[in-house]
């Protein structure tokens, strides 16, 4: 794995996102920092009775170089 990419498999949430190989996961962004561009991020999310934001079943930023790739381009767009 290089800059891109970098798995923590001792984490005792590992792995906090199903449906992703285990060992292409990535932990880089394990807070998404899209997360602040609220409903305009573009990941998988459900807002909670409290509207709260849950991406707890979004794999995107987390499915290897590829989630890294799809961060930034989101992040760098308007």
């Amino acid at each position: 794995m290089g800059y891109k990419c970098f798995k923590n498999g001792d984490c005792e949430f590992f792995p906090c996102h199903k449906g992703i190989n285990e060992e292409e996961f990535n932990c880089i962004f394990c807070f998404c920092p899209l997360y602040s561009k609220g409903t305009e991020c573009g990941g998988s999310y459900t807002l909670l009775e409290n509207g709260v934001k849950d991406c707890s079943h979004c794999p995107l930023p987390h499915n290897g170089e590829s989630g890294y790739d799809w961060v930034l381009k989101r992040l760098m767009s308007k």
